[in-house]
């Protein structure tokens, strides 16, 4: 099978690009510690804990968020270092070629969908 490397390396760092803004602008968003944000420990300022417990979530979400988006940062990182070294295409378990339809939903991927769905534990599940 004969793939466009160019074409998913332009698209692999477009989204590069687009990820790692992300990230930068949720970390941009919250710089501090969540105790700055809520003001909790400072002396005579009352906070309702109900408050306190919208900002810790809201700060979880952002952390759960930007975990998801560094992780995806890693995938596409990897994905252009199998187009450097040759094995972009090709399924990192099995060998085979990952079809292109697949790549185009998801360039960074490293398997084909059967073993994805095994890695995933979903093969065999009703």
């Amino acid at each position: 099978m004969s793939i466009d490397t160019e074409h998913f390396r332009s698209r692999l760092q477009d989204e590069r690009r687009r990820v790692a803004e992300a990230i930068e602008n949720m970390q941009r968003e919250n710089p501090g510690s969540l105790t700055d944000e809520t003001g909790e420990l400072n002396p005579g300022f009352d906070q309702h804990p109900g408050d306190v417990a919208t900002e810790l979530f809201d700060r979880e979400l952002e952390y759960t968020l930007q975990d998801g988006e560094q992780a995806l940062l890693g995938r596409i990182d990897r994905a252009l270092d199998r187009i450097d070294d040759g094995t972009y295409g090709k399924c990192a378990r099995c060998g085979k070629d990952i079809p292109v339809e697949r790549l185009e939903a998801r360039p960074w991927a490293e398997l084909d969908i059967d073993c994805q769905r095994i890695v995933e534990g979903v093969v065999g599940r009703r």
